[in-house]
């Protein structure tokens, strides 16, 4: 199968949708209990303000983007240039905002998951980790599927690049 087919456009739109989800669901439904001082602490993602804003908010957008696109140019069928054109710059365009938006998701969140992991003496911040390991494996897991959605949508990008700018060459 070549690269530029759209069978493989739509198995690497289905990845990345899958691995988005799968993040998306590790990082909101990981948590761990621990007694700590006679006290019962959970941590969950509401505890870290770049998952809960970043992921759960913004994950959906990259989703939509690549649901869209995809059968907008599979099932289109004309012979107008001009309206291929069209099509050709939405689907460049949704695809890479789609990439942007889960780059820039993922990495904030990984930032976040750093402070927690290696804390901040400055600010007072205990690290995590060394109390809840499961809780910061999982987490891990969420961000590396985070960042295999990327590419994945990174190469649709390219893909998308090509078939548009296929229309400009001579």
């Amino acid at each position: 199968m070549k690269l530029g087919t759209p069978k493989v456009e739509g198995f690497l739109r289905l990845g990345s949708i899958v691995l988005l989800i799968m993040t998306a669901c590790m990082v909101r439904l990981d948590s761990q209990k621990k007694f700590m001082l006679y006290l019962e602490r959970e941590v969950t993602y509401k505890y870290l303000k770049a998952l809960a804003a970043l992921f759960l908010r913004l994950y959906p957008l990259p989703i939509k983007a690549s649901a869209i696109t995809y059968p907008l140019l599979a099932s289109y069928k004309g012979n107008s240039k001009g309206s291929y054109s069209f099509l050709a710059w939405c689907s460049y365009l949704l695809d890479q905002l789609a990439v942007y938006i889960t780059f820039a998701t993922t990495t904030a969140a990984l930032e976040h998951s750093i402070l927690v992991l290696t804390g901040a003496e400055v600010f007072q911040w205990m690290s995590w980790c060394n109390k809840f390991t499961r809780y910061c494996f999982q987490i891990g897991g969420g961000l590396f599927a985070g960042y295999a959605a990327c590419v994945l949508m990174a190469l649709i990008s390219v893909i998308s690049a090509n078939n548009l700018f296929r229309l400009y060459s001579p």
